[in-house]
């Protein structure tokens, strides 16, 4: 027994399984609300949103395979075939509570039970219960896409989405900031505060200029952990939104120009600096993120 009363699962499965709902819209607000709470609560559950967050999202880009008439042809004829067989067994079988003498009798009295049956009533022909060809060539079409996904979805995460992984854990954990207790775990406008502080729990801290004077204030820090990795975050604020700034450490690294990754209603910007790769994440206008991006970066120098 755990000490959750939310109503949703507590095994393992059962609470995957609403990670996926949750990703997919299927949740009302309450029920949506209680699993993201169960996630900002839970590193693991977010780790598991992040991946779910990261998986769909690389599905989504990849490209649709082209089906050719052959294999839709060879799928229908396929659905066909199982059909033309259902139907020579349901042919061949005597109606349910039919006695097997007096066939004359029941034959016309079958008859004349059909010409005065409702059209609900009457028995579905077997030509009516075949698919058409537009619905196999669309299971055709799912089988194809089915394939490739199997067989490439999971590499083309692993190899060409590890950023856009990234990208949607910070996401995952700004939303979770946002419906926690409180969004940082080190409250401080110091960055000779929040930076030792974040040294001493996993051994990294990044520049933490205080931006106060340009409408962007310090408010302190917390640590994420993306991948099975703990990694810093700090927390300005800029009026009423709060903006995460993830770094991730690099070894040799090289430079990159801010690049835009917003998504879902959240403003994101991605760069590095050599020494750290930088995502912020904020619900502002993406203009004012772009002003954020900028001070950072001309203040960290």
């Amino acid at each position: 027994m755990t000490g959750h009363d939310d109503g949703l699962p507590n095994d393992p499965e059962g609470i995957r399984l609403m990670i996926h709902a949750l990703v997919d819209g299927e949740l009302d607000a309450a029920a949506a609300l209680a699993v993201e709470r169960r996630i900002a609560a839970d590193p693991r559950l977010a780790a598991e949103h992040a991946r779910i967050l990261a998986l769909r999202g690389a599905v989504s880009r990849l490209p649709r395979p082209e089906v050719s008439d052959a294999f839709r042809t060879r799928i229908a004829a396929i659905g066909m075939a199982g059909t033309d067989q259902q139907d020579q067994a349901d042919a061949a079988q005597p109606q349910r509570g039919t006695p097997s003498k007096l066939p004359g009798l029941i034959a016309g009295a079958g008859q004349r039970r059909e010409a005065g049956t409702r059209p609900s009533q009457a028995r579905t022909s077997p030509r009516a219960r075949r698919f058409g060809s537009f619905d196999w060539r669309a299971m055709a079409a799912s089988i194809m896409i089915s394939a490739v996904l199997a067989s490439g979805a999971t590499q083309w995460v692993m190899f060409n989405g590890a950023e856009d992984g990234f990208a949607a854990a910070v996401a995952s954990g700004h939303r979770r900031s946002l419906l926690a207790a409180s969004p940082i775990d080190i409250v401080s406008s110091d960055r000779h505060t929040v930076k030792p502080w974040l040294d001493a729990r996993i051994g990294v801290s990044p520049p933490a200029p205080d931006l106060a004077q340009d409408g962007f204030a310090l408010i302190g820090g917390r640590v994420e952990v993306i991948s099975g990795r703990p990694v810093p975050a700090l927390v300005y604020r800029h009026r009423e939104h709060l903006i995460t700034l993830v770094a991730e450490p690099q070894q040799g690294g090289k430079t990159t120009q801010p690049d835009d990754l917003s998504s879902g209603g959240f403003a994101m910007v991605h760069w590095s600096d050599g020494a750290f790769s930088y995502w912020a994440i904020s619900d502002m206008e993406r203009p004012e993120l772009d002003d954020f991006v900028a001070r950072f970066r001309k203040a960290a120098v």
